[in-house]
């Protein structure tokens, strides 16, 4: 991605500053300093200001304005193939989808658009989903492909306290806030938020005794910068709770432990995203870019394991499609047209690529009451990776 980064129009610098004034009140009030998973949540979350909590738009391509494009967004296959997952998980639970965090709404649409398709519409669609623009484009999206399925669509401000069914993440993990931590010869320190000349500026401090413990396993040297998922590991674990029958599907882009803290990738996985550029630096105009961190399976599984959930499987995002008939379904957009089927033969190309998202994406089933195998994990299943 092109790393130059065009200039913010004044509304949105206003918007920024405005943040940023709020995030520097609350350093200025906690002895100045922050831990970087509060600032991360501020980013991205804080009401009315925050990447999220904001309204400018996220999702789409650079000439709609968007920041990055999702697998939804590059072609209608990959919730096609998606679907016949989902359909398993639902037939052996109950005919209900959950998706946290559903974007633009497009991946909402393309599933119900199959379930119909084969008469396999599931009775509900619930989304979470706490930003209120993006809430209004889903509804946009919803009316204007299943205009005759809204009915069945309910929108949710938390999590619900039980669900059956199948629970939908996709690229949801790498947005929850990271501790971010150093490994020095003194011992494990806590990277934060200070201010220097009035920008914000990073600074360490020594961690505090729940990161010890949850770094006591990360096979990391000295010196080392890194991150700790602890907010997505909590977030799983909670559906040991809330989970009564059904599967959590979550696909993301992440590696297993013993590759997310190699040598070789010291200097952490904090990336920014900003009109389809990517940085590295999250104190550029806060609010304005999208923060993201890779996903740690490893700690995914253990939490979900951790809290009475099956691992039911895990493998990269190429295999899964390949294993869900992403094959069938690009034989039968050929057989429609031959222009329709090198269309989507080039999409599915970025799907699956092992040098586009085919490798770098990963998905993981988490569960309860599931048998096994599930489709998307039939071949090439890497659980014992983790």
């Amino acid at each position: 991605m092109d790393t130059r980064l065009p200039e913010p129009d004044d509304a949105a610098k206003a918007s920024s500053l405005a943040l940023s004034r709020r995030i520097a009140a609350e350093i200025a009030a906690s002895d100045g300093w922050m831990p970087f998973v509060r600032y991360m949540e501020l980013a991205l979350h804080c009401p009315g200001l925050g990447y999220y909590g904001g309204g400018s738009r996220k999702f789409g391509t650079s000439a709609e304005g968007g920041d990055f494009v999702t697998a939804p967004e590059i072609t209608p296959l990959f919730g096609q193939a998606l679907a016949r997952q989902v359909a398993q998980i639902m037939a052996a639970s109950e005919a209900a989808i959950l998706e946290v965090g559903a974007g633009s709404g497009r991946l909402a649409a393309d599933l119900l658009d199959a379930w119909q398709a084969s008469g396999e519409t599931p009775a509900r669609y619930l989304i979470l989903e706490l930003s209120g623009e993006l809430r209004a484009r889903q509804r946009e999206t919803l009316a204007a492909a299943v205009p005759e399925l809204l009915d069945r669509i309910v929108w949710l401000d938390a999590l619900p306290e039980h669900f059956s069914g199948c629970v939908l993440g996709n690229e949801l993990l790498d947005a929850m806030p990271v501790h971010a931590v150093a490994w020095r010869d003194d011992g494990l320190t806590e990277r934060g938020v200070t201010l220097d000349n009035g920008r914000f500026a990073w600074a360490e401090r020594p961690a505090s005794g729940y990161l010890l413990d949850a770094a006591a396993e990360i096979p990391a040297q000295a010196p080392y910068v890194g991150e700790l998922g602890l907010v997505a590991a909590g977030w799983t674990a909670e559906w040991g709770e809330r989970l009564t029958k059904g599967a959590l599907l979550l696909i993301d882009y992440g590696l297993p432990r013993h590759e997310y803290y190699h040598p070789d990738r010291n200097g952490g996985t904090l990336r920014c995203h900003y009109r389809h550029r990517s940085h590295d630096d999250p104190f550029w105009w806060p609010g304005l870019s999208d923060i993201t961190a890779h996903v740690d399976f490893t700690a995914i599984a253990e939490a979900g394991h951790g809290a009475g959930l099956d691992v039911l499987g895990y493998t990269s995002q190429a295999n899964f499609l390949i294993n869900c008939g992403l094959g069938d379904l690009l034989t039968a957009r050929r057989e429609a047209s031959e222009v329709s089927g090198l269309r989507a033969a080039s999409a599915a190309q970025m799907l699956i690529s092992p040098n586009e998202m085919g490798e770098l994406f990963k998905v993981i089933a988490l569960g309860r009451g599931v048998a096994t195998p599930l489709l998307g994990f039939g071949r090439g299943d890497r659980l014992h990776t983790l």
